[in-house]
């Protein structure tokens, strides 16, 4: 697993910081202030699964990228380790720590630092995905932003390699090569951020698609139409709508305490309350986090986990008369029918006024 950094110092040696057009030092770490109540980091140990949680998820935040990527790569190359017995995690292939930075051109003294500070290891792995998105030779996903989950395919390529070994499909048989990079790490993005069935969108690759130079790719398909791609759930606030993308969705009471309010079916609106909180268990290893939302009637309010709700897809009116309206909106997967909630504010509270099984 390789991450390589650009030579020139544009990336270490300057440090400036590409995080989404900051360029200050002092921006560098400001996004680990917002872990401070995790305590201090103590120098050979590893932070606690939660503390990791809020360093990944924020430096992401701060990089405008989502944090389920960053995740999955940290997952991907060290599962989430910067030490191992006390001790800087190094590969065999010389990478370090928790998102694996390999180059051997760095002086000493910034291979020492990536081996043992934590926070400077994040922040370069973000920095250098940051980089790999910013490249026009690669492709993405037409009219898709840097908040969709898939858009990321290809600079999470970028960052072990644009090589013939993590081609997306194997050249002899068009098969899906699920051995390369990215598709390890959307593995992982899937089963530590989404869990159940979610299933991440698939950009309709063909074998001519890709050209290969002394093993290194060359993308001859600028851009896909890809649907039914992810949106991050990271930037949803207060006021929001969203819906359960699966049955029995528990409202907890706290973030992630077994006591829950209700279960919740598939395709239930539920209201965003807050921000996100992360897991009550500083060892707990969910990688997702939680937010608080009540139902629309207001009957029940708690925590829901980011792995199973999705952004409500707005209302589209048709139609409408002095009495009535006619709707539609985007089918929910698995959706056996669809409850219909009206309210004259738009904080609510909201009343049911009836049920289909339609969306038109």
């Amino acid at each position: 697993m390789k991450s390589f950094l650009v030579k020139t110092g544009l990336l270490v040696a300057c440090m400036v910081s590409l995080f989404h057009g900051k360029a200050t030092a002092e921006s560098e770490t400001e996004w680990s202030l917002n872990c401070e109540q995790y305590g201090d980091i103590k120098p050979n140990q590893n932070p606690t699964y939660q503390h990791i949680n809020c360093l990944l998820t924020n430096a992401a935040i701060q990089a405008d990228i989502p944090p389920e990527v960053v995740k999955g790569i940290a997952t991907q190359e060290s599962d989430w380790r910067q030490f191992v017995d006390g001790k800087p995690f190094i590969s065999n292939d010389n990478g370090f720590g928790i998102m694996q930075i390999t180059d051997t051109t760095l002086p000493k003294e910034q291979q020492e630092r990536l081996k043992n500070d934590i926070l400077y290891n994040i922040e370069t792995g973000v920095r250098i995905l940051n980089n790999k998105a910013s490249l026009t030779t690669l492709p993405h996903i037409n009219g898709a932003g840097r908040d969709i989950i898939e858009n990321w395919y290809f600079p999470v390529m970028a960052y072990n390699g644009v090589v013939q070994v993590n081609s997306p499909l194997i050249q002899e048989s068009g098969e899906i090569n699920h051995e390369a990079y990215q598709e390890k790490v959307f593995l992982k993005i899937k089963d530590g951020s989404y869990i159940g069935d979610t299933v991440l969108a698939r950009y309709p690759f063909e074998v001519k698609d890709f050209k290969y130079v002394d093993k290194i790719i060359e993308f001859q398909e600028p851009e896909y139409i890809v649907q039914g791609v992810h949106e991050t759930t990271i930037e949803l606030k207060a006021g929001d709508r969203v819906l359960t993308t699966k049955g029995d969705v528990k409202l907890r009471e706290t973030p992630g305490s077994p006591e829950y309010k209700v279960k919740l079916p598939i395709g239930t609106p539920l209201l965003i309350e807050g921000t996100f909180e992360f897991d009550e268990s500083e060892i707990s290893e969910n990688q997702f986090v939680w937010f608080p939302a009540k139902t629309l009637n207001g009957q029940y309010s708690g925590y829901v986990s980011s792995a199973y709700i999705e952004k409500q897809v707005a209302f589209k009116a048709a139609s409408s008369s002095y009495n009535s309206i006619k709707t539609s909106w985007a089918a929910v997967s698995g959706a056996s029918g669809y409850e219909i909630y009206r309210s004259t504010s738009s904080t609510g509270t909201y009343s049911k006024v009836g049920t289909t099984t339609s969306s038109l």
